[in-house]
């Protein structure tokens, strides 16, 4: 396999969607699969797909076509999709209380094991229904070391977000996916992604528009 620092950051967040494709393909019992089906599958050019595979090596051969149960076992490796990966989240709000409510094990293996925030929140030292227990954010280090989390979802307000995730980082959290829409100033051995769901709305809109004109 390449190294990861060889591949592009289009290319390595288009690594779920391909997972995705296979599996889909698996569960058709479609046994192979060419660039051009996969690349419609996902909605960008055969080329770009031939070229995102050319940095894992020799995936499949010229006119052969791609194994599509062994490629969807290779992205599976890739994404540690092979074991069950936990999951913390900080802001039960009505954000964070939706994908407490998300079942994300049911699509791929990774589950949110516990949950925090202010005490003065109403459902601290609560469980939810799925058996999530919802913890005083000032508990964290002690929860943490308990568990192997180094993954946190992040959905609390603005001016609360670095401040919520430097003591993610101090309890030992190395990643960290952000609804809070600021950047966040990290140490380098921390991989952050902020999802904005305002500009993914407006950039859909434009669009639309975009296609009216």
């Amino acid at each position: 396999m390449a190294s990861d620092k060889m591949i592009p950051n289009a290319t390595a967040k288009r690594l779920s969607l391909y997972y995705r494709i296979f599996k889909r393909f698996n569960a058709d019992n479609i046994k192979k699969a060419n660039s051009k089906q996969i690349a419609e599958a996902i909605g960008i050019d055969s080329a770009t797909v031939r070229r995102d595979f050319s940095y894992f090596g020799e995936l499949g051969r010229r006119g052969f076509g791609y194994d599509v149960q062994k490629l969807m076992n290779f992205f599976a490796d890739i994404l540690n999709d092979n074991a069950i990966t936990n999951v913390l989240l900080v802001g039960v709000g009505k954000l964070g209380g939706a994908l407490l409510n998300y079942r994300f094990h049911e699509r791929n293996k990774m589950k949110i094991t516990m949950a925090f925030d202010v005490k003065e929140n109403e459902l601290v030292g609560t469980t939810t229904p799925d058996g999530i227990p919802i913890y005083d954010i000032s508990d964290i280090k002690k929860y943490i070391k308990k568990t192997n989390i180094e993954t946190a979802i992040l959905t609390v307000p603005s001016n609360k977000a670095q401040e919520v995730a430097e003591i993610l980082v101090d309890a030992g959290i190395r990643g960290i996916l952000s609804f809070s829409p600021v950047n966040l100033a990290l140490p380098k051995n921390v991989v952050s992604q902020y999802v904005d769901l305002t500009s993914e709305l407006q950039t859909l809109l434009y669009f639309m528009n975009h296609n009216e004109n």
